[in-house]
């Protein structure tokens, strides 16, 4: 029970154009993102909760610089003055606005600048030697970071008010899903996280042995029309369902439904992207924090699953006794498997992708929408920070829950078998739901 050797050439060559495709395509989104709106909307502050979009466009460049341009080309800075505006620990994102941020044009002139340097460096440096350019990890972990801030810029999309400025087609239709609503994953141990994967972060090391007892897990992502026959029966007055924290916090903030949902008669609507429509039923829930996913669990008598739980389910494969990088194998995932890279602007309806199941039976466990775990973000047993451990290293400990399998927001470079997301249990805005599961004694 190892972790599944990675099959990426030595070629050099062929890493490069794998670097380049991650780059580039990360960089259209971003001008995608950056370029639908006028630049009030740019500069402006859409929530407390996120930064303004402009912030986001020169925080991707200045990451860019500092990565690829200083620490594997060892050039001298640009703009060392920004250096500090867009450090994302030394400035809360509700204070940036009050920063003296680059404007747009000034922004997307710095940001172009510094892709067309690190574009050279990519051209010029040995995909080897040392640990930040072995199989171009730095080029691979900018691609990710900037498509991780893509999908923060999306997020701030979603909270914008005004009118519908991304449009995108949507998943294509599928019968109602009839089939079985949870599967058996077997007890035992199986390989969690990776050594091997080239361009994994450093919270999804090192590959290690896990135990795991037989579980029960749903078939697919809980519905909207599951989760309003919780809200029906009255889920949100009951603290029964409830953890403390969550009880109080829901009082607090009067929660009564999903994000962006609102009740208009007898039906129930919901805001995206700027259009206002009836929530579809077959849809995987969104926009739904911890507190929301854990009451809803209780109450239908389940729990959430572990993230040790999620993993085996998305990887084991028992016909091999193996891990693999994804729930259908090891293949790059492609448009036949999972709701993924911005292609359609909401999930897709529960039970799609067949070709992207697991081979238990599990569907939907990568894309559509981030799947909140009943764990705590710890590290690894032999974790070790790289390249800083301001990305991981820094957020472990309870206050922060696991989410896993990516959602219509991720881009497939920066979602994996192995990924780990993390957030506050409070969290709403974000593009999460969840599935729910039970011990097989249950």
């Amino acid at each position: 029970m190892t972790d599944p050797a990675v099959e990426h050439p030595e070629d050099p060559e062929t890493l490069r154009e794998r670097a380049l495709t991650g780059l580039v395509t990360a960089r259209d989104r971003t001008t995608l993102l950056t370029s639908c709106v006028e630049e009030p909307d740019l500069t402006a502050q859409h929530s407390p909760l996120m930064s303004p979009l402009v912030w986001d466009l020169a925080h991707i460049g200045n990451q860019e610089e500092l990565w690829l341009l200083r620490a594997v080309a060892g050039q001298e800075a640009i703009r060392p003055e920004i250096d500090s505006l867009y450090d994302a620990f030394e400035h809360p994102r509700a204070e940036r606005p009050r920063l003296p941020l680059l404007p747009p044009d000034e922004a997307r002139r710095y940001a172009a600048e510094v892709r067309g340097r690190a574009l050279d460096v990519l051209e010029s440096t040995a995909l080897h030697g040392t640990r930040l350019t072995e199989a171009g990890f730095a080029f691979g972990m900018i691609a990710q970071h900037e498509q991780q801030h893509d999908e923060t810029m999306l997020i701030t999309h979603q909270l914008r008010r005004g009118p519908q400025a991304l449009t995108a087609p949507d998943p294509d239709p599928v019968p109602l899903f009839t089939g079985p609503s949870e599967v058996l994953v077997p007890g035992g141990p199986f390989t969690m996280g990776t050594s091997t994967e080239p361009w994994a972060l450093d919270n999804e090391r090192p590959a290690h042995r896990r135990e795991v007892a037989p579980f029960f897990i749903d078939t697919t992502p809980v519905t909207n029309a599951a989760y309003q026959a919780f809200i029906d029966d009255g889920g949100y007055d009951d603290p029964r369902w409830w953890a403390p924290d969550g009880w109080d916090h829901i009082r607090r903030h009067s929660v009564t439904a999903p994000l962006f949902w609102r009740r208009d008669g007898r039906q129930w609507l919901r805001r995206r992207f700027g259009v206002t429509e009836v929530v579809p039923p077959d849809e995987p829930v969104l926009h739904v924090c911890w507190y929301e996913a854990d009451a809803y669990a209780r109450w239908a008598g389940r729990r959430l699953p572990t993230e040790t739980e999620w993993e085996k389910a998305a990887r084991y494969d028992p016909a091999g006794d193996r891990s693999m990088r994804y729930p259908w194998g090891d293949a790059d995932p492609g448009p036949e498997h999972a709701n993924l890279g911005q292609r359609h602007l909401r999930p897709a309806p529960a039970g799609s992708y067949p070709a992207g199941e697991s081979p238990l039976g599990v569907r939907q466990l990568i894309g559509d929408v981030w799947e909140w775990t009943s764990s705590d973000f710890a590290p690894y047993p032999g974790f070790r920070a790289f390249p800083y451990k301001e990305y991981s290293e820094v957020f472990f400990g309870p206050e922060y829950k696991v989410l896993r399998g990516g959602s219509f927001a991720v881009d497939p470079v920066a979602c994996r078998g192995t990924f780990r997301n993390w957030d506050y249990p409070i969290r709403r805005q974000i593009f999460s739901g969840f599935r729910t599961a039970r011990s097989e004694n249950v």
